[in-house]
């Protein structure tokens, strides 16, 4: 009886968390206070359940109980200290608008609107440019992914002592930094947005490919980013990079059971099964792409990422995939957001399109790029497209460079296959 409460305890949490955190965050206006009081309802939750049995709404019961937590801590900051009138204030007109109880189903309706708009202040505020990338990603992953610090610390590859650190150190430095818990200005809204789909979008590219490791995937960290994608859609609706990340994150998703053979080996793109590439995933992908079309706002890099990957999604084999056009999308995406590493992208594809020797021209010029000294991708491609004009030992030497570079076990032994002259 326990272990079923506990379980459902834990996948109510789970979804609820963020939500609860972000109308917690609304009252006290300051993100360890609340985290602290949502955890404070988790444990009295803990404590009760087991006792009292599942209530009939257990995420309305976890709101509420985190919401009176927070009447109560408003109450006795006020007392503590007098000259805090702005507190009384808040007070006041918390006790004016009694906390609601969610046992209503229309009462869930009424907040539904506010508890959105929280949510997203929360996205904003856990992906503030004021915080460094990894501690975005921590508290991203703490607060919205309703993970506990050990899989944060899992997921970040660092011990839970540092993850702890890390996220204490973060919300101190909004705390110093003042953060205000609210949207950013117009002006500085497509910026700010950017930091938050930065984010989601690495925890993704995690998942699909492990910086660190012996796995390849982690598929739990590409599930998470899908779920913050897709929330961050509904909660900003109208902004068509949004849906471009959600739809890019989708099919790539989709060609996840292709991505490794029966031993768990990496299988790269070209040589993938795509009849085991999940057709509702790039169904969603594309339903999301073209929502991004609709706003009629100008291509951002996700949306034109996105329209790269529905090019393989659409296409039956290699052989049928449209080259030139991918080649074209990574022309205009480094114009949009150049990086070296785009340029490597669509040199792959200008030498799918033209020819090898056209995409090792391009190799050429980045093997002399600081910031691709020591991406492995690089000298693999070189490789590949040295062994495709019959220049053996130069590919040999090439992926044999590239494997020495990799840091992940099973990209470091695929190299090393490949430098032996095997397929992949």
């Amino acid at each position: 009886m326990h272990s079923a409460v506990h379980d459902t305890l834990a996948a109510v949490w789970r979804i609820e968390s963020a939500s609860i955190v972000a109308a917690v965050m609304h009252r006290v206006r300051d993100l360890g206070v609340a985290e602290e009081l949502a955890h404070d309802a988790l444990v009295a939750a803990l404590e009760r359940w087991p006792q009292d049995g599942l209530p009939d709404k257990p995420a309305a019961w976890l709101m509420t109980t985190a919401l009176n937590r927070a009447l109560d801590h408003l109450r006795h900051r006020q007392m503590a200290d007098a000259r805090h009138q702005d507190l009384g204030a808040d007070l006041m007109a918390q006790q004016a608008h009694v906390v609601p109880d969610f046992s209503d189903d229309l009462d869930r309706q009424r907040e539904h609107a506010v508890l959105g708009d929280e949510l997203l202040r929360l996205m904003f505020t856990a992906c503030h440019p004021v915080l460094s990338t990894e501690a975005r990603v921590a508290l991203t992953l703490k607060l919205l992914g309703g993970l506990t610090t050990q899989e944060v610390a899992r997921a970040c590859l660092v011990s839970e002592a540092t993850l702890a650190q890390r996220i204490v150190r973060a919300q101190r430095t909004l705390a110093d930094a003042r953060v205000p818990f609210e949207l950013p200005p117009t002006d500085q809204l497509a910026q700010r947005l950017g930091s938050v789909l930065e984010v989601v979008y690495l925890i993704f590219n995690e998942g699909y490919t492990a910086t660190l490791g012996i796995d390849w995937m982690r598929p739990a960290l590409c599930d998470e980013a899908l779920r913050l994608g897709r929330m961050l859609a509904e909660l900003a609706p109208h902004e068509a990079e949004v849906h471009g990340l959600v739809a890019l994150m989708e099919i790539q998703a989709s060609r996840t059971a292709a991505r490794t053979d029966a031993q768990g080996r990496p299988v790269l793109l070209a040589r993938q099964d795509r009849t085991r590439w999940d057709r509702l995933l790039i169904r969603r992908g594309l339903a999301a792409l073209d929502r991004a079309h609709a706003l009629n706002q100008p291509a951002g890099s996700y949306r034109l990422q996105a329209e790269i990957a529905a090019c393989h999604a659409r296409a039956f084999c290699v052989d049928d995939t449209d080259w030139p056009r991918i080649a074209a999308l990574y022309a205009e995406l480094m114009r949009v957001a150049p990086s070296p590493v785009v340029e490597l992208n669509r040199a792959v594809a200008v030498s799918m399109a033209q020819g090898p020797a056209a995409g090792l021209a391009i190799i050429d010029t980045l093997l002399a790029d600081k910031a691709l000294q020591r991406y492995h991708w690089l000298p693999a491609v070189q490789g590949d497209l040295l062994r495709k004009l019959g220049r053996e030992a130069e590919a040999r030497t090439a992926f044999s460079r590239a494997a020495a570079l990799a840091a992940n076990e099973q990209e470091r032994r695929l190299l090393e296959r490949r430098a032996q002259g095997e397929q992949a």
